[in-house]
């Protein structure tokens, strides 16, 4: 493990390759007793999403958890932001959830959060690595002091937390909803239904092997398809472990997560709700979307890419908006991470509040165009050591002037370098994309 075990979302790899049965148990163990050190036998909740190596991955992690005396808490299959809310429902001392969020079914991905349900803070991630490499300085206690599983039931509370966020129901709307065939299938559906809304659904029979798969947040066209089929008010579409919504209004026009941020801003703005007037949004966030926000009276505070980034900020600056374009919003008000169906019934409250159609809400911004890039690399940290890559960067952003903008990253889950391009011609941005995607990919490659 020369490299950082975690990144910005946890411990991510291909199961049973990178991310095996082994290295589950190493992170519950140590992860446990690292807690053990400030708690007497603390308990640990641990979720996940529906891929195949969920099963084998989470008997290691909770295998490893009970091996340092600790007890777990097993809500099964449930969305990241759940298991962040039911570690504090449950009174535990920290939270797991394995999942891999968005990416293909091979990948996977162990992540904890803090008593209070946030990520844990780079030290304590850099502790629990240091007991992996040095796992001898782990005690293993015997017979009375092994930790114990209780199994306990996720769903009902998460349902009941996100229907006491809304002070009305959504009695007459029609609601379209794709599943990802990820952990929101059951949830999902239920929470509508029981807030009154007709409900049309897809994508939620998940079989191991197809989260994620031509479905969910990543492929919004397929939920444009269905809300226009079933002629619905709205489209709800989110992905594998449900932390992040793609929306589609009654025409089908996909709603992402600068409009809604940007329809939720000006509202909460209005009603007072909003604090500081400000909301914090990643660099990827469109051009659009700061305009549309400082025609509001609203100012926008950018961070590195990364929910985790967004989160911090918004606790440094005592904020209670944030998120990415992506999807994955933050109200921290009520949840202390991204949680995709919590933004649904915000949205959803929205329309039924100022008995407006979707479509008309999202006109609040228009989308300067922008282009994006990823470029699969085999050293993704090389990127800032390059002189032609900088080089290139420093051209393009010179052409765009103050009328764009150029952002070249590496991923944080993949071996990917994203570029990204925006201006007000598309014609322009594409060329310098896809010039700059060129010299990353020889540099790189």
């Amino acid at each position: 493990m020369s490299e950082r075990l975690f990144g910005t979302d946890g411990v991510r790899g291909i199961a049973n390759k990178e991310l095996t049965p082994l290295l589950a148990y190493q992170l519950g163990r140590a992860g446990a007793y690292v807690l053990s050190e400030t708690h007497d036998k603390p308990t640990v909740v641990v979720g996940k999403d529906t891929r195949i190596s969920g099963d084998m991955l989470e008997a290691a992690l909770i295998a490893g958890i009970c091996s340092v005396g600790a007890n777990v808490i097993r809500v099964g299959i449930v969305p990241t932001p759940a298991v962040a809310f039911l570690t504090r429902h449950f009174g535990a001392d920290a939270g797991v959830v394995i999942s891999a969020s968005h990416n293909p079914v091979e990948y996977n991905g162990i992540k904890f959060f803090n008593s209070e349900g946030f990520k844990l803070p780079d030290a304590m991630e850099d502790q629990i690595e240091a007991l992996i490499r040095d796992s001898d300085r782990i005690k293993s206690p015997i017979g009375p002091e092994v930790g114990k599983v209780f199994t306990e039931d996720g769903i009902r509370p998460y349902a009941e937390f996100i229907k006491s966020i809304v002070d009305r129901d959504f009695t007459g709307m029609k609601i379209a909803i794709d599943c990802a065939n990820g952990a929101a299938y059951r949830i999902a559906p239920l929470v509508f239904r029981e807030l009154g809304a007709e409900v049309f659904v897809i994508n939620d029979r998940p079989d191991g092997c197809n989260i994620n798969v031509n479905c969910g947040s990543t492929h919004p066209e397929v939920i444009s398809q269905f809300v226009r089929e079933v002629e619905a008010d709205v489209g709800l579409s989110f992905d594998g472990d449900a932390d992040r919504l793609i929306a589609v209004d009654e025409k089908g026009q996909v709603v992402n997560g600068d409009y809604i941020m940007a329809v939720c801003a000006e509202y909460m703005n209005r009603k007072g709700l909003l604090k500081k007037g400000t909301v914090v949004a990643t660099v990827m966030s469109n051009m659009g979307f700061e305009v549309a926000l400082k025609k509001a009276g609203i100012k926008t505070v950018r961070t590195k890419v990364g929910d985790r980034y967004v989160l911090e900020e918004m606790l440094k600056g005592g904020y209670n908006l944030g998120g990415e374009q992506s999807g994955h919003i933050i109200f921290l008000d009520h949840n202390t991470t991204g949680d995709g169906i919590l933004t649904a019934v915000k949205l959803l409250s929205i329309m039924v509040q100022e008995a407006k159609p979707l479509s008309e809400l999202r006109s609040i911004m228009k989308d300067y165009p922008q282009t994006l890039v990823n470029v699969k690399v085999k050293d993704k940290a090389g990127y800032s050591k390059s002189k032609k890559i900088k080089e290139a960067v420093e051209e393009a952003e010179a052409l765009l002037g103050e009328n764009g903008r150029v952002v070249v990253r590496p991923s944080g889950t993949e071996p990917l370098i994203r570029v990204m391009v925006e201006g007000e011609d598309e014609k322009v941005i594409n060329e310098l994309a896809h010039r700059l995607a060129e010299v990353i990919r020889k540099e790189l490659s």
